[in-house]
């Protein structure tokens, strides 16, 4: 039963990650949650690769 509260707190971390990196770089929530699951939750990386997203996007 600990590892179901373990999984959603995760969860809800990752969601959370998700809502500020689109919030903070201007990609979509659905962008953001998948450059989550390629790169983990190292927020530099995910930082750089969500500019990255975002200034193709403009081109």
């Amino acid at each position: 039963m600990g590892d179901d509260k373990e999984e959603g707190a995760r969860l809800a971390d990752r969601s959370r990650l998700a809502v500020h990196l689109a919030k903070d770089t201007g990609i979509s929530e659905a962008q953001a949650r998948d450059l989550i699951g390629m790169l983990g939750t190292d927020r530099n990386s995910l930082l750089r690769e969500a500019r990255l997203i975002y200034d193709q996007r403009l081109r």
